[in-house]
């Protein structure tokens, strides 16, 4: 183990203003981006910036599961969308009566319109057998990589990048198409590309399938149920 030196710590002190504020604009105007993508493609050097981001999220026993598979190829889009598309096909079926129709009107990912798709893996024997933090949850591993998804994503907000997360398929299909391995888990696809304008709400509050939870609701203090 390498010894512990004074000079790998730095202040803690608080964000001036405009750097705080700037963190919770980001945070609070984060939108799920399904089909206001533009063309142009994200240069290189963002795309890294986004990816430096995701990278340096936090991880139970600084395992870091992720890897990103980085897709601009179309043929390789086009082939995740048909796995969507059956899945979602198959999604309409669970639905019922008004709420169906609701769902078949809701535009639900822009895999063929963004220009840029990022696959973010867990691999849950990064850290070995028995990781630091993971030793009585396993689930760690991918709480740990959904934090890199998050960073990412805030990241993209702060450079004018639009960001949809889509988990309609079938992983076995797409861990196929892209070559994952049997025991690295798909967590996330994202479409990311530029963007002219955002939704002020999220898109799915705004066309009526489901409403944000008033916080007091959900806060308890010291034990489930007490307010």
């Amino acid at each position: 183990m390498r010894p512990f030196h004074g000079d790998a710590l730095e202040s803690a002190s608080a964000f001036s203003d405009d750097e705080r504020d700037a963190v919770y604009r980001a945070i609070l105007t984060r939108r799920d981006v399904r089909d206001q993508f533009r063309p142009d493609p994200v240069p290189e050097d963002v795309l890294m910036r986004l990816l430096t981001a995701a990278h340096n999220a936090p991880s139970v026993g600084f395992m870091q599961p992720w890897n990103f598979i980085v897709v601009e190829e179309a043929t390789v889009r086009r082939r995740v969308w048909e796995a969507f598309d059956r899945a979602n096909r198959e999604a309409v079926e669970m639905f019922e009566g008004e709420r169906r129709k609701t769902y078949q009107a809701l535009k639900l990912e822009g895999i063929l319109k963004a220009p840029l798709g990022v696959c973010i893996t867990c691999d849950p024997t990064r850290g070995g057998e028995v990781v630091l933090g993971r030793t009585h949850n396993p689930k760690m591993d991918f709480y740990s990589t959904v934090c890199a998804v998050q960073n990412f994503w805030l990241a993209a907000r702060a450079e004018g990048i639009g960001v949809g997360w889509v988990s309609i398929f079938h992983e076995t299909e797409v861990k196929a198409i892209l070559s994952v391995p049997d025991h690295v888990a798909i967590v996330a696809w994202l479409c990311v590309g530029y963007v002219d304008q955002l939704y002020t709400q999220p898109e799915l509050a705004v066309k009526g399938w489901r409403q944000r939870l008033p916080l007091e609701e959900l806060i308890f203090r010291d034990g489930w149920g007490r307010r």
